[in-house]
Formats: C-alpha cells, sequence, structure tokens
C-alpha cells in the first residue's frame, strides 16, 4: 500500500533534519533557503510493540514491520501560488502527497537564518495555508464557469459538481481550506479528481530546540501551535529534529538509555510515524508462524478479502475465509493454541471488516 505524507514548510525550519532522522537517507542539509530541489522519498519502519510481543511468542526465523513514506519537499516562500520561489514545483509535489507534516519552526537560533526574519509559527503556517488556499482557488475558478453552464442544461453530475464548487469558493474567500467544507457523498465524489491541496489531512510538527525536549508544554510558540490547531481539527507533534537525528543513529539499548535520560517513553520520531500512519486512516494486521511474524497494512474499514489480498491478489481471488484472533485475546491466552481452546479464533466471511490487531490466517483457493 503506498501511501505518503509529505514534509512541508517554509524554508529553513528543519524539514531535512527532520526527514533524515525519520529515514535515515541522507538527505542534503544546509542553512539557505531551497536546499531541497527534487523532493526525497524515504520508506521508515512502523514502531509496533504488538510486532516484539508476537516475535517473542512465535521465535519466527524473520520479523517484518510495515513501513510508511515520506516525502521531503522543497521549502515554500510567500507568493508560491504566482511562482515565486520554487512555488509551482512545490505545489505539484504537495499534490502527489497523501497526507501533510506541516513542520514549524518553534526555538530561537540567530545562527540559523529564518526567511522572513523572525519567529512566528502561526505567521509561518497561514503562510503556507494561504498558498495552498489560492493553488486550490485558481483551480476551482478555471473550472466553475464551465460547470454552471452545463448545470444550466441539467446535466445532472454537473449541478452536484457546481454546487461542491460554490461551497469550495465561498470557504477559499473566506480563508478556509476545503477539509473544512461540509459536503454530501455526491459532491466529495465530483471534486475529487480535483486533488485539492487543502483537502489534505494536516498533523502539525513543533520542531523545538533541545534544551526544550522534556517540557514543550512550556514553550509558548509550541503552545501556540497546539491553540491553531485545535481551530483546525488536526494534533501536533513536539519534535527536536536535531535530537531526533542523534537518536536515530543509537541502536535498541542505547536509544533507550538516551530515551530515559531525557525523560521520555518513546522517540518524537516514534509519535510522529504513528500519528501520520493514524492520519490516513492506516490500521495493522498480522500474519505469525514459525517461519515468519509479520505486520501488514490496511485501510479501515477494509473488508477480509480486500486485505487477503494485500498480501497476494490470489488470496483475494480465491478467498474462502478468514482464521482470527485478536492479539489482545492472544496474549491474555499465552499461547495461539491455549486461544483456540479458550474459543478466541473466529472464522470470518467476505463480509468480516477487519480490526486493527487482528492476528490472520486466509484460507483460499485457486
Amino acid at each position: 500500500m503506498s501511501l505518503t505524507t509529505g514534509i512541508v514548510g517554509l524554508p529553513n525550519v528543519g524539514k531535512s533534519t527532520l526527514f533524515n532522522a525519520i529515514t535515515q537517507a541522507g538527505a542534503e542539509m544546509a542553512n539557505y533557503p531551497f536546499c531541497t530541489i527534487e523532493p526525497n522519498v524515504g520508506i521508515v519502519s512502523v514502531p509496533d510493540k504488538r510486532l516484539d510481543k508476537l516475535t517473542e511468542m512465535y521465535h519466527p526465523k524473520r520479523t517484518v514491520p510495515t513501513t510508511f513514506e515520506f516525502t521531503d519537499i522543497a521549502g515554500l516562500v510567500k507568493g508560491a501560488s504566482k511562482g515565486e520561489g520554487l512555488g509551482n514545483q512545490f505545489l505539484a509535489n504537495i499534490r502527489q502527497v497523501d497526507a501533510i507534516a506541516h513542520v514549524v519552526r518553534c526555538f530561537d537560533d540567530k545562527n540559523i537564518t529564518h526567511v522572513s526574519g523572525k519567529i512566528d509559527p502561526i505567521e509561518d503556517i497561514e503562510t503556507i495555508n494561504l498558498e495552498l488556499i489560492l493553488s486550490d482557488m485558481e483551480q476551482i475558478n478555471k473550472r466553475i464557469d464551465r460547470v454552471e453552464k452545463l448545470a444550466r442544461q441539467k446535466d445532472k453530475q454537473s449541478i452536484i459538481e457546481f454546487s461542491a464548487l460554490q461551497k469550495l469558493k465561498q470557504a477559499f474567500d473566506e480563508g478556509k481550506p476545503a477539509r473544512h467544507v461540509p459536503l454530501t457523498e455526491e459532491e466529495e465524489a465530483a471534486i475529487k479528481p480535483f486533488n485539492l491541496l487543502t483537502n489534505k489531512p494536516v498533523l502539525y510538527v513543533a520542531n523545538i530546540s533541545e534544551d526544550d525536549v522534556a517540557s514543550s508544554e512550556d514553550n509558548r510558540y509550541v503552545q501556540a501551535v497546539k491553540e491553531f490547531a485545535e481551530k483546525d481539527g488536526a494534533e501536533v507533534v513536539a519534535i527536536s529534529a536535531r535530537i531526533e537525528s542523534e537518536i536515530a543513529e543509537l541502536d535498541g539499548g542505547e536509544k533507550k538509555a538516551f530515551l530515559e535520560d531525557l525523560g521520555l517513553e518513546s522517540s518524537g520520531l516514534d509519535r510522529l510515524i504513528a500519528k501520520s500512519y493514524d492520519l490516513l486512516g492506516l490500521a495493522t494486521y498480522f500474519t505469525a508462524g514459525e517461519k515468519e511474524v509479520r505486520a501488514w497494512t490496511f485501510r479501515k474499514g477494509t473488508k477480509a478479502p480486500q486485505a487477503a489480498g494485500i498480501i497476494h491478489s490470489d488470496f483475494e481471488r480465491g478467498f474462502i475465509r478468514a482464521e482470527i484472533i485478536s492479539f489482545d485475546d492472544l496474549i491474555a491466552a499465552g499461547s495461539e493454541l491455549a486461544a483456540k481452546e479458550k474459543g478466541n479464533l473466529r472464522l470470518e466471511g467476505k463480509d468480516y471488516v477487519m480490526q486493527d490487531g487482528d492476528i490472520v490466517n486466509f484460507r483460499f483457493n485457486v
């Protein structure tokens, strides 16, 4: 399942530093705007303690986590929707991602320049949001006149689309993103091909200094971002990109000790990955045995045959049933055999909606 979260923000807010920490992919970093020109793409394993528990239980020959994709996109400047800076390329790259991790600078450092000359995360957020709205507005304006003519001719699909476009135009005029516009299911389907920038789910990433890692709640910039995000219906993850870069280079034991020294239970990156995963409505099921314990990504609401197809198309085509034990039932029982003896093994058919944490054995015949 190829879904990606784009890491966006103004130049010099720490996007590439954060991307390096996430993927350890070696994206170029420098203290000047437009360091990132072509988007860097990296794959990261999704941290999941349940996978560790299953590995302890089954002792497989290998353990395979599920993965998630991040894209580091060039920094945007005011006027991007009119082609300023790398605006056109930036906006085109954002259109290709499924969700947005919006990095904002929440620390003071005279040695690191800021494109606007001052630290104001809300102004930074509003700068990018405005450019995304202006880009979407341009797209809507190109379409609305033509659709209005067809709607007047009583074309049913055009009437639905025109209604949606009118709502969006009003919202954009008021400075509101598309994701805040209430649309019917038919209207949502009508505008889906536009792949609107402001319709993508957003997660705000507050990049803080090393000194604020253990006490980000006291950072006035972070508090301002949280207040803004609450109104936007979004979440905030506070991260020190520089610290996360150091953590990413440590092995398991060293990483745990380092986090304990900082007074943290998990790294900021683990929280960012988990929230990005959830932002896209993703969940995980597992297959487990002596040969392999593996995590698989699926969209929430996926039915069993389609989930089986994630492993192989033959599994979906010849689906018979799914044998399922929930992770919690398995752990409570202590073993797969004990779980079966307690009646925790369920046989589910084609209409079963997969649940996060399901441990599955698919039966199929091709």
